[in-house]
């Protein structure tokens, strides 16, 4: 069994909201043997992000940045995991109400130094999640929990 790890700040309803749809994405039916584990960013472990075999990343983009919370958990974990997960998957959610480039780049960045994967193109909201969006974050969830169904 392969292991999805969520890991996101998620303090407003939108952000609620995004998290919620590439949760339901990940853990839909048709896919099969993908644990999928989630953390708030204040909590997530090195630990937590060796035993997983893929990852989704989820964050507000706050004054054109990633949240605070999200950067301490790169930066307590980095180093750790940095030899052990090369080559993973990931995906990316953001949600910010101005520009959300400056935490894009931050993340592409750390993700780069970490040798993951991009997974999936980026899911960027601004405002009140469409439909749309919501079916956008599903997708996000579920391509990344797929390409691990043959891990």
């Amino acid at each position: 069994m392969s292991t999805l790890l969520i890991i996101h700040h998620t303090p407003s309803p939108h952000c609620q909201e995004m998290f919620e749809a590439v949760v339901s994405g990940a853990t839909d039916p048709e896919i099969e043997n993908v644990d999928v584990v989630r953390r708030a960013a204040l909590a997530v472990t090195a630990t937590d992000m060796l035993e997983a075999d893929g990852y989704v990343l989820g964050t507000p983009a706050n004054l054109g940045y990633m949240s605070g919370a999200l950067k301490h958990a790169f930066d307590t974990c980095y180093y750790q995991i940095l030899d052990s997960t090369q080559g993973r998957p990931f995906g990316l959610y953001l949600h910010g109400n101005q520009g959300t480039e400056g935490a894009e780049k931050g993340i592409e960045s750390i993700t780069t130094g970490l040798g993951w994967t991009k997974a999936a193109e980026t899911v960027v909201v601004s405002g009140k999640p469409s439909k749309e969006e919501r079916e956008a974050c599903w997708e996000l969830g579920a391509t990344v929990a797929a390409q691990l169904m043959d891990s």
